[in-house]
């Protein structure tokens, strides 16, 4: 078995999250209660209880879903084989970073906070948008984008390569909604503009990053005892832990490309994939990227056994 352990990013919060491994398991309330410190208010509650609203704003969203995927990583991780390798979509790079131990707790909850905030400032509510493309190849898309940009005079960018199927765009919302109709044009089998309240992943976000750098230089990283794929590029983290902050700032107005991510593990001969945290969406663009990685997740205590089972199958293998 050749496991790699991937983390959810963004939209995959819903509430209640989190509240069956803090009842039943102390790793992961340790989790919580570090997080409720760290950053001065009950993020736990927030998680637990709601409302949905408030946890649905960006600056909450990230460190309720980044301390919850992490509190059932601590509460799973020593019934697991050590993983091959790690990666989160987005925000969940910061989960994938904390679980190989190349960033501490603490300082991710800051960090993914204010990331969050800034994401949210970067922007006013309602003048940036991003949608789903379904069916029509990237090259296409991102051919329409750069004619849709020069035409109107606001950006319209790649946003994620979600999968072979799925790309999403990003960018000012006139370009956005000028695009969705020529993508239609050209080939696609649906466009959806995604409900989200920023233009994630684009150029737009570069003043966020500019804001978050300070905070990145100023964090302490280690080595991973992971090997970190990077939405970036797709491909490992470098060994000097130096360069994190560079890779953390620039995430944030880059393409996801977890296409790239998903096939890098493929051809490193992954067998099993493991989706740590709320929603399923990374174990299900998994089965469409590499259908031959046998892909699960773990968002709940009852789904235990199944992990069981999964785990036990693949010791059966032989794989």
């Amino acid at each position: 078995m050749k496991l790699a352990i991937v983390f959810p990013g963004q939209g995959s919060q819903a509430v209640g999250m989190g509240a069956d491994w803090y009842a039943q398991y102390p790793d992961a309330r340790d989790v919580f209660d570090a997080a409720n410190a760290r950053l001065s208010f009950s993020l736990s509650k927030l998680c637990f209880e709601g409302p949905e609203d408030e946890l649905r704003l960006t600056a909450n969203t990230q460190p309720a879903i980044l301390a919850t995927s992490i509190a059932i990583w601590n509460s799973i991780r020593e019934d697991l084989p050590a993983p091959s390798f790690v990666a989160g979509h987005s925000l969940g790079e910061y989960s994938a970073l904390v679980a190989a131990g190349a960033l501490n707790l603490g300082d991710a909850l800051v960090l993914v906070r204010e990331r969050g905030r800034l994401m949210q400032e970067a922007v006013p509510v309602g003048q940036g948008a991003m949608a789903a493309v379904i069916g029509l190849d990237a090259d296409s898309i991102e051919t329409i984008c750069q004619q849709v940009t020069a035409n109107v005079g606001v950006p319209v960018e790649l946003a994620n390569f979600n999968s072979l199927e799925q790309v999403a765009v990003s960018g000012a919302a006139d370009a956005v909604r000028t695009a969705m109709p020529l993508f239609t044009d050209a080939g696609a089998k649906r466009v959806v503009e995604l409900p989200v309240s920023a233009p994630f992943h684009s150029s737009l976000m570069v003043p966020a990053a500019k804001g978050l750098r300070p905070l990145l230089a100023e964090t302490a990283y280690a080595a991973p005892q992971y090997s970190v794929l990077a939405n970036l590029t797709g491909e490992p983290y470098p060994n000097d832990p130096a360069q994190y902050q560079l890779i953390l700032a620039a995430q944030i107005y880059n393409s996801v490309r977890w296409v790239q991510t998903v096939q890098h593990f493929a051809d490193s001969g992954v067998t099993h994939l493991l989706e740590v945290g709320p929603g399923k969406v990374l174990r299900m663009l998994t089965a469409k990227i590499a259908p031959e990685i046998k892909a699960s997740n773990i968002e709940k205590v009852e789904q235990l056994d199944g992990l069981r089972e999964w785990l036990k199958e693949a010791e059966l293998a032989g794989v």
